[in-house]
């Protein structure tokens, strides 16, 4: 039976001050009943003098136990934010490295410059378009209602109406200019027209997408092959860092390795020639594409980095398109095309020949 200690002191006034173990306690009140707080919180007591009959009950957690409490809580949520921003953290690194390693599953819509071409005016030349009939309709149509006679507005909507139609024929004129300068454009693109291809790179910006990630473009153009130099900004695109989660949910960085640099270096640089030569396809009725890829690599006779071509590739369309783009590792898929590439895990790309034609 363990060791218990107790000591009431009557402070007067029907107040009474209690040491125990557990710490101190005060009590107020009056016969049959008090009230007290102590290290376990408030309570009350009421009792019927002379019966030994007593009810108590607590009133609440006392300010140390309801500080302590709200302490927990607010570790609690701390520990929560803690656990979500370490998730967020990781999935916008692991989104970052799946997209330089997916460059190639999104493209431009493919154009059909023969349907372009034989795709018939908006209307019939010199005579009135939609937008104008529309406009002269309502017109043709329109009788002045009660209101508009008793404030004297038929004059002033008839007159809205009438510069409507003005509006709408420049809208009919301007849809059919845009026709005639896509009709021009398309038989020329299917004539070969290197203006009408370079035309058509400057409107459509293919590579927008792959600019905002660290390459820039050198492209020219035959009538059926294009030839593109790629340049790729490893050290500006591909983290120098590895963020994952530990088993108890926590953020761990690391610095990333020499191997899997190279490794999301390789899978990047092979993604971004087969987007480059889909991007080509959409575009422009080309058979072949033929690619170098211009990175830094280090010049052991001077110990700095130089640019050089690290990857050339002929890629064409009947094959390129025969792959199952969703499924393919962009390394291995080198294999289908006409490709000088040194890669090492270890020393990453080593400088070729470009592919000439």
């Amino acid at each position: 039976m363990g060791f218990n200690f107790r000591k009431s002191i009557n402070l007067g006034g029907g107040i009474r001050l209690s040491v125990s173990k557990s710490g101190l306690g005060v009590s107020a009140g009056v016969k049959g009943l008090r009230v007290g707080v102590g290290p376990g919180g408030a309570r009350a007591t009421a009792s019927i003098p002379g019966t030994g009959l007593s009810y108590t009950t607590s009133l609440g957690p006392s300010r140390s136990a309801r500080r302590r409490q709200t302490e927990l809580q607010q570790r609690q949520a701390q520990r929560m934010a803690e656990l979500e921003l370490a998730q967020y953290e990781v999935d916008v690194y692991e989104n970052q490295i799946e997209l330089l390693k997916s460059m190639h599953k999104e493209c431009s819509p493919s154009i059909s410059w023969q349907q372009l071409n034989q795709m018939p005016p908006p209307f019939l030349h010199g005579n009135p378009g939609p937008n104008e009939l529309h406009a002269q309709n309502e017109l043709d149509n329109y009788k002045p209602g009660f209101i508009d006679k008793i404030f004297g507005r038929t004059d002033s909507k008839l007159s809205d109406l009438k510069n409507a139609i003005e509006e709408a024929k420049q809208l009919d004129n301007q849809k059919y200019e845009e026709w005639e300068a896509l009709k021009k454009l398309s038989h020329s693109v299917i004539q070969q027209d290197l203006d009408s291809y370079v035309q058509v790179l400057n409107e459509f910006a293919p590579f927008e997408e792959l600019d905002h990630v660290g390459s820039n473009f050198e492209v020219s153009l035959f009538p059926t092959k294009s030839e593109v130099t790629l340049y790729v900004n490893s050290d500006e695109v591909i983290p120098a860092e590895v963020k994952s989660l530990t088993k108890t949910g926590k953020l761990s960085i690391k610095k990333m390795t020499k191997t899997q640099f190279y490794d999301i270096y390789q899978d990047y640089v092979c993604s971004c020639l087969l987007r480059v030569a889909r991007e080509m396809f959409a575009i422009l009725p080309l058979e072949e594409v033929y690619i170098h890829a211009v990175g830094e690599s280090l010049d052991s006779a001077t110990g700095h980095e130089k640019q050089e071509v690290i990857l050339s590739t002929c890629i064409t369309r009947s094959i390129l398109e025969s792959l199952n783009l969703d499924s393919i590792d962009c390394s291995d898929a080198m294999s289908n095309f006409k490709h000088n590439m040194k890669f090492a895990k270890t020393k990453g790309f080593q400088p070729v020949e470009k592919f000439l034609f």
